[in-house]
């Protein structure tokens, strides 16, 4: 483990399986300062609760349904059978409210977080509403679920979306950076949550014990003389954390789906996503346009 790379487990805190970036993290990154990441697997009639402070925040069903109270106001979150389902109802509660979230019959939950200072309504985001985006094409094709981008949430800070990856394909590509307050480029600290499944077409063994193991892979390195250095496995709850540098591709292996939530903020004036391709990769947009989108996307429930 380095500190950008936080395998399950190992960012625990109470009910959290993971607690990453908020104001009572578990682990504390130095310099780590506009992002935060809370997740948790709730039983059946159970709850976890976060205290107003703050902090806007973003709470996403990631298997089951859920219910999450802010300010006496009860929203019910339909939810999802696994993030490969397609996009789940998802709730905003703006900065400095408390939000209990209660589970209907078990299942695991991401809240999603940024220091915040302007104040903007709760806001019940339904599957249904969720612009969903075929991004790239070939093997490069992936689906965005866009519910907390700019054009489709009102926030403070934050940018927040979910990527699935079919089997094989790699995304977060080519290599990009948001490092940078300039000219077509916003600085921006990113996190990677990550979930894996066996896919659904694959021949191999359904048993767990028979050997099947769900991976992919992530890369950030270095777009200036800060050091840093990525290439690791991930998995179900497994986390990086992306300060700066180029990153990418997210892979995922051959057999198997790769999902991830990212969660986007930083210091600049204007809450926007641009980005800087690295110029050695950049030209494989133009493949795209002579290539379809791979026939397996949408995933939907």
């Amino acid at each position: 483990m380095t500190e950008w790379v936080h395998p399950h487990g190992t960012a625990v805190d109470g009910d959290w399986e993971v607690s990453l970036g908020a104001h009572d993290s578990a682990v504390t990154v130095e310099g780590w300062q506009y992002t935060g990441l809370k997740v948790a697997t709730v039983a059946p009639g159970g709850s976890v609760t976060l205290p107003a402070v703050a902090e806007e925040r973003i709470v996403v069903p990631l298997a089951g349904a859920f219910e999450a109270t802010v300010d006496g106001q009860a929203y019910p979150l339909r939810g999802r059978e696994s993030v490969f389902a397609g996009p789940s109802d998802v709730l905003y509660t703006g900065t400095g409210t408390a939000v209990t979230i209660g589970s209907v019959g078990g299942g695991r939950v991401a809240v999603a977080l940024a220091p915040a200072k302007d104040a903007y309504p709760t806001r019940l985001v339904r599957a249904e509403e969720t612009p969903v985006e075929l991004r790239g094409a070939g093997t490069c094709s992936r689906q965005v679920h866009n519910f907390g981008t700019p054009a489709a949430l009102e926030a403070d800070r934050f940018i927040v979306c979910e990527v699935i990856t079919p089997a094989g394909n790699w995304s977060s590509w080519p290599p990009h950076k948001h490092d940078e307050e300039k000219e077509g480029e916003t600085a921006l600290e990113e996190i990677y949550y990550f979930e894996t499944r066996l896919a659904l077409d694959s021949p191999a063994p359904r048993d767990a014990d028979a050997g099947s193991d769900p991976l992919g892979y992530a890369r950030v390195y270095a777009s200036d003389d800060r050091p840093i250095d990525v290439a690791t496995e991930v998995r179900t709850g497994d986390v990086v954390l992306v300060p700066y540098g180029w990153h990418g591709p997210a892979m995922a292996a051959p057999g198997y789906d790769l999902y991830y939530l990212n969660v986007m903020a930083g210091p600049g004036r204007v809450r926007e996503w641009l980005i800087s391709d690295d110029p050695h990769h950049g030209w494989i947009r133009s493949v795209w346009e002579h290539e379809d989108v791979d026939a397996r996307l949408p995933f939907t429930g």
